[in-house]
């Protein structure tokens, strides 16, 4: 089984091209998906962040609160990084015990929809790397409508991930997002059709 990456900043439209990729019949592992089941209520990851960033950061009912985690974490790099220490080795964990399983299954074509590939030195391990991307413009004003912040907080958010430039120089395929959800579509298939013609060619 091949897989490849799909990464983009916050609010690029990664997600819209993941959504593509599945309706044409690539399975995608989700990191942030991935993210979330390794702190469900009661697992040992949510212990862990509990015991980092206190009883603060649990909803009323035992849950994780995650505005509350993000207001803490998000413009702290401290905090960010120890989140990231707690996070990061369990969704790459078990992430790989999903692509495992897809290849068990039969699966030929595989993608991994994750924001912070590239911060996390992971590129090389996804090729050919999809990277979406934005005006931060078009960015912090998706990040204010979508989630209910003030700039100042989507701006933070901007600025816990990598340069857009630096996730560009990593790409083998680039979508830039600047248009409407039908430009972005098309833009995404094209960009699938390249995927497979490199993934034969390799």
């Amino acid at each position: 089984m091949r897989v490849f990456g799909l990464t983009g900043g916050i609010a690029s439209g990664k997600s819209t091209v993941a959504a593509v990729f599945r309706d044409e019949g690539v399975a995608v592992v989700d990191a942030d998906e991935v993210a979330r089941a390794v702190v469900e209520k009661g697992s040992e990851g949510l212990a862990a962040v509990v015991e980092a960033f206190g009883a603060a950061v649990l909803a009323a009912d035992g849950t994780l609160d995650r505005k509350a985690l993000a207001a803490r974490v998000f413009g702290d790099d401290d905090a960010r990084k120890k989140l990231e220490r707690i996070l990061h080795p369990r969704i790459g964990m078990t992430s790989a015990a999903r692509f495992a399983a897809l290849g068990e299954n039969g699966c030929e074509l595989a993608c991994y929809d994750a924001a912070l590939l590239v911060e996390n030195g992971l590129a090389e391990m996804f090729r050919p790397l999809v990277v979406v991307a934005a005006p931060r413009a078009l960015q912090l004003s998706r990040i204010v409508a979508r989630d209910g912040v003030s700039e100042v907080e989507a701006n933070a958010r901007l600025d816990a991930q990598a340069d857009v430039g630096k996730k560009l120089a990593a790409a083998d395929i680039t979508i830039w997002n600047d248009a409407d959800l039908a430009a972005l579509r098309d833009k995404a298939l094209q960009a699938l059709t390249d995927v497979r013609r490199r993934v034969s060619a390799g």
